[in-house]
């Protein structure tokens, strides 16, 4: 288990309410309790995020770490996704009167431009391929080690984020900023999502490579925000408007009859019953939405089937959740096969089956009725047995009652995630699937998505709501089609990105007979190559040994010396070349160079298998 966040260290960040101690929680009502850990959250978010923040391990200006947890589990990086779902939270808080927030949203939206520009395994920007990159060092430099890559959810969310963002310079004078400054980084992500949409990657627990329903959705999303934009803006999104309808119809691919499916195009052997389904519901909600649509919004049947088949997944298999029978809240996990830590409850998760339906309470009240119909009646069921199937219209007693009751079935959500946070306040990553007579958190603590996720919890629970995104304004293609849309990509300049207007993509080849265990890596004396550093280098791969080789975007017109690694069985041992190479890379639009060299220096310590 990681050890949690001190008191000491937690009253550096938290409010002055708490200068006489942490809160003792188990007298209060669960209202005042929100109220007291919502605070805390906030500044949880706060402390995680470069440079200013009391635990930020370093990070640079607007940089979001997951986690101030180095070791076991290791989350001292900074996740696109994880950063702007915390982002689109701070936001809102902006918009809703934390003046304060500003600079900490003008740091990211700089961040994200320098990170759009970084060279990764998944790629470079010119061709957009390395917006797909899902997690980068905390200094903004490119993490290179083995991954789920891509993941596409990231580009969607972060011009989402932004677009909130726009929407109040709009009102605030701030035409000048939000065309000059932030659309172009906007627009990189739109033309990203309109691209590669319709193209596998890994799903936001980066381990499925498919078409995951929380990506698709959020890129829908995107697009239809990025279209109405772009209008107000005086711009053009052409892949907003051609490829929108077509992502709108691929959703319906995602439903089997009984629930949501998390993922499909896929080999990986699960059940598809995720929290992505919830999460993917939370992220596009629109108080304004319709129930009835495909957009999947929280009050929609097949979400809230896909809820009761969520929940309903993990009563048996937690001992946390004996006893607690269907239409009793239950703790939730990511899906009923995770083995991450043995397969525990997430905070987050937890929340996300809360949170959803406060959001569908919303759009219920909104809409004045709530529609009972075959697809829902069995998650209604569970909570008032005697419901039929029938639109019940505000006002009525039977609107009344399944208003009451959702309310109460989501509050005591809220209640177990309650009863496993310590006194601090400090919400970790998961918690213990076992039966505990006091908190036990577990992985990684002070997560900053699961910080996010309560004060999200909190806002809905409040009636804070976030603007309407246009759900309703874009109707699905008739007839589906896998198509994409070119995009063009430029760095944002004016946000503070780096002038990298184009790469050179360069194979090298180098022969070399490793023994068993060992691995040859690429570096250089830039920082797209490492730095010589043996921990920064470019995994190379052996798939024609032994030859190894990697093609690498590299920067045009530029003289670089480089060197082949040598790791060895250990994992740690690096042996570097005792000769070192020289490159003039071409300029932009030139042919690929290919070298083709053999390794020159020590051979390590031989095993007693080959490789």
């Amino acid at each position: 288990m990681a050890p949690l966040v001190s008191l000491l260290r937690l009253t550096l960040f938290a409010l002055p309410v708490f200068s006489l101690g942490p809160p003792n929680y188990s007298n209060k009502d669960l209202t005042a309790f929100i109220g007291s850990e919502r605070a805390i959250a906030l500044q949880g978010v706060l402390a995680n995020i470069g440079s200013s923040g009391s635990l930020d391990q370093g990070a640079f200006s607007g940089v979001v770490i997951a986690s101030p947890s180095n070791a076991n589990p290791d989350y001292v990086f900074t996740w696109s996704r994880d950063s702007a779902l915390t982002l689109k939270m701070l936001v809102d808080e902006f918009i809703a009167g934390r003046s304060s927030l500003k600079s900490t949203i003008e740091d990211y939206i700089k961040a994200q431009a320098v990170v759009q520009t970084i060279i990764s395994p998944s790629g470079a920007l010119d061709d957009g391929t390395g917006l797909g990159e899902p997690k980068f060092n905390i200094n903004e430099t490119a993490f290179k080690g083995s991954w789920g890559r891509p993941q596409r959810d990231g580009p969607a969310l972060r011009a989402i984020t932004l677009m909130s963002y726009i929407d109040w310079l709009l009102k605030n004078n701030g035409m000048d900023e939000a065309r000059n400054k932030i659309w172009p980084i906007i627009a990189n992500d739109l033309a990203y999502v309109g691209q590669y949409w319709n193209q596998t990657g890994f799903d936001l627990w980066e381990e499925v490579l498919g078409s995951s329903f929380f990506t698709v959705v959020n890129q829908h999303r995107a697009l239809v925000e990025g279209g109405r934009m772009a209008t107000k803006l005086g711009q053009t999104c052409t892949a907003c408007n051609s490829q929108a309808p077509q992502i709108l119809c691929f959703m319906n691919s995602f439903w089997d009859g009984t629930s949501v499916v998390a993922n499909i195009n896929t080999q990986t052997q699960r059940s598809g019953r995720d929290a992505n389904t919830l999460l993917a519901a939370i992220a596009t909600f629109d108080p304004e939405g319709n129930c009835a649509d495909g957009t999947y919004q929280p009050c929609n049947s097949k979400i809230l089937a896909s809820h009761k088949v969520l929940v309903d997944s993990f009563r048996q298999i937690y001992p946390f959740n004996s006893n607690r029978s269907a239409g009793t809240a239950a703790a939730v996990g990511r899906y009923a096969e995770d083995v991450y830590y043995e397969g525990n409850p997430w905070y987050l998760c937890t929340l996300a089956a809360a949170e959803v339906l406060y959001d569908a309470i919303a759009q219920w009240n909104k809409n004045g009725s709530v529609c009972v119909d075959a697809i829902s009646q069995p998650f209604f069921a569970d909570l008032i047995p005697s419901i039929k199937q029938q639109t019940y219209t505000a006002g009525s007693s039977g609107y009344n009652s399944i208003i009451s009751a959702v309310q109460n079935y989501a509050d005591a959500f809220v209640t177990i995630v309650q009863s496993q946070i310590p006194q601090n306040g400090s919400i970790s990553e998961q918690f213990s699937k076992n039966k505990t007579s006091t908190a036990t958190p577990l992985s990684a603590y002070d997560l900053t998505w699961s910080f996010a996720s309560f004060v999200t919890m909190a806002e809905r629970r409040s009636g804070q709501y976030p603007a309407s995104w246009g759900s309703t304004s874009s109707p699905a293609a008739t007839t589906c089609a896998g198509t994409s849309e070119q995009g063009t990509y430029k760095p944002a300049l004016a946000a503070g990105a780096p002038n990298v207007t184009c790469t050179v993509k360069d194979t090298f080849i180098v022969n070399a007979t490793t023994y068993y265990g060992e691995s040859i890596f690429l570096t250089g004396n830039t920082t797209e190559l490492g730095l010589y550093d043996g921990f920064q280098s470019w995994s190379m791969s052996p798939n024609n040994y032994p030859l190894w080789q990697l093609q690498l975007p590299l920067l045009p017109n530029q003289a670089v010396s480089y060197q082949y690694v040598r790791l060895q069985s250990d994992g740690t041992t690096y042996l570097f070349e005792t000769v070192n190479r020289t490159l003039t890379t071409g300029a932009c639009g030139s042919p690929s160079v290919t070298v083709q060299d053999v390794w020159t220096g020590p051979t390590g310590t031989p095993p007693s298998k080959k490789y």
